[in-house]
């Protein structure tokens, strides 16, 4: 087990983790001393007890307003994936665009011509 000083509202403290866990220790330490930080601009000198209680205080509000939020979406989540999927929009697109065959009709026509002409020609 590992012993760890963290900082908290300009007080240090020595705490004990489990080995690999120091990581997650500082960065929990971080947001109760930034929320101590706060405490104190708000408030000035007090008590460290008094400090972490209302640090744990604000921290434990935004805890649960997040646990709201993520209820909500939760719902909302479910909601949605219990509705049916919604039914594929059938796009009607014409394989050949009318502009291409009109075209393509032409140079038919056209080269119906020039043999033709080429047929009299040789046949001459």
């Amino acid at each position: 087990m590992a012993d760890l000083d963290i900082t908290i509202g300009n007080k240090t403290f020595t705490v004990a983790c489990q080995d690999g866990q120091e990581r997650f220790l500082q960065a929990a330490a971080r947001q109760l001393s930034d929320q101590a930080g706060a405490v104190l601009s708000q408030i000035g000198r007090m008590p460290s007890e008094r400090m972490l209680l209302m640090a744990g205080l604000m921290l434990a509000d935004k805890t649960a307003a997040m646990e709201h939020e993520l209820t909500t979406l939760r719902a909302r989540v479910a909601e949605l994936q219990a509705r049916p999927a919604p039914a594929p929009e059938r796009v009607e697109v014409p394989v050949i665009p009318p502009v291409v065959v009109e075209t393509m009709a032409e140079l038919a026509a056209r080269t119906e011509a020039l043999a033709a002409t080429l047929e009299e020609k040789v046949a001459q």
